[in-house]
């Protein structure tokens, strides 16, 4: 077994840990952390599958962003967590019935690493034979984050430029002015 593929293994059961305090917390000050700290291991993960845009985007949304969203939401209400009137038999329906087709819909998804996978004969050949022309940029990596995802890209941002105004405005709606 190589370096890197104990590394995943060892960073996939960090994550399964991290999962499991996170569904066992009661105090949720320290749920909002073990989830900063799940978005790192996952951003860790991408980035040692050679993801460093998905790394990148994992560690600043998900570590950074939503963890000072969610202290910002827990500063505005309660810390503990309050049980639920009656059990929620719908929901558990819903994601039973939503991963069970998660679960089939893998099946048609192509081998790791694959040759014949449309995303190495479809795209790969042209960006590699057309992007440095075509843009005018001779590193490929960055001609695709730069020109071909620009809109990827900005769209992201917008979401969540978006996000973090809804959130503070519901969070300033409940101050009463003086």
């Amino acid at each position: 077994m190589t370096i890197e593929i104990f590394i995943d293994i060892l960073l996939l059961f960090m994550l399964l840990l991290t999962a499991l305090f996170i569904q066992r917390m009661k105090n949720l000050f320290s749920a909002v952390i073990l989830t900063g700290i799940f978005s790192l291991l996952s951003a860790s993960l991408f980035l040692t599958m050679d993801a460093v845009d998905v790394s990148f985007t994992e560690a600043s949304v998900g570590a950074g962003i939503a963890t000072l969203l969610f202290l910002g939401t827990l500063a505005q209400t309660s810390s503990t967590e309050s049980r639920p009137q009656r059990l929620p038999v719908m929901a558990l329906v819903v994601v039973s019935l939503t991963g069970l087709m998660l679960i089939y819909g893998i099946s048609d998804i192509p081998s790791f690493g694959d040759p014949g996978n449309p995303v190495q004969t479809y795209l790969s050949p042209r960006f590699i034979e057309v992007s440095p022309r075509e843009i005018g940029i001779p590193n490929m990596v960055t001609s695709v984050l730069a020109s071909y995802r620009g809109y990827d890209t900005l769209g992201e941002v917008t979401v969540i430029f978006t996000a973090c105004v809804g959130v503070l405005l519901m969070l300033g709606r409940g101050r009463k002015r003086s």
